[in-house]
């Protein structure tokens, strides 16, 4: 076989989602390096990432998890429950917590790396993701398998307004639930993480990752 018939390795299409505009630059100019990885399309919050998988149909989504609208887990959860080709989704993040990292899995994420990761170990998760592999960051990989979240959806829901001091009534208003609904909810919550009150409950949730 001649050089010319040696078949050129298959480029991954790439779209990101990222809310820092530097950061999503600069992800875009050391991804382009690589003769393999093509950056189709750059998002700057969850729905526009979204449409851009959408529109372009990419290989990978590598997505923060806090980003604006739809969250990078919401959006691996919206992508592996809707039919069609979907692209893998590897999140790229500061948060080394293993309550994220469990979630993140139970999402469906097939990707999970730090942003302190050097470039070349992200480009080569990209290869393994591409490849239908698996790539999580090692110093949480271990940790994760025994994280458990406690939480229901509804308790994580609760503790979000909370921290964001909203009272029960506004609660009960944006859920759609009663009142009496919600407090038991918060109650359930601080229950399971061991705090005095809805503040330190979603304090405690939020560094454990369960938020």
């Amino acid at each position: 076989m001649t050089v010319s018939e040696v078949a050129a390795p298959k480029t991954i299409r790439i779209v990101l989602a990222e809310d820092q505009a530097m950061v999503l630059g600069a992800l875009a100019a050391l991804l382009d390096l690589e003769d393999d990885l093509e950056v189709v399309g750059q998002a700057a919050d969850g729905d526009q990432a979204r449409h851009l998988v959408a529109k372009l149909q990419p290989d990978i989504l590598l997505t923060d998890i806090e980003m604006p609208g739809t969250t990078g887990l919401d959006l691996a959860v919206a992508l592996n429950t809707e039919p069609g080709p979907n692209p893998a989704v590897v999140i790229l993040t500061t948060f080394s917590r293993p309550g994220y990292l469990r979630r993140a899995l139970d999402a469906g994420v097939r990707g999970y790396l730090l942003k302190d990761a050097p470039s070349e170990e992200l480009a080569a998760a990209i290869r393994q993701v591409a490849a239908g592999g698996r790539a999580i960051a090692p110093e949480l990989a271990t940790e994760a398998w025994g994280a458990q979240d406690p939480l229901t959806d509804r308790e994580r829901q609760v503790l979000r307004l909370a921290a964001d001091g909203l009272s029960t009534g506004r609660m009960a208003e944006q859920l759609h639930l009663s009142e009496g609904t919600v407090r038991n909810y918060l109650s359930e919550a601080i229950g399971k993480t061991g705090a005095e009150n809805r503040t330190e409950a979603a304090r405690i949730a939020r560094r454990q990752g369960w938020l």
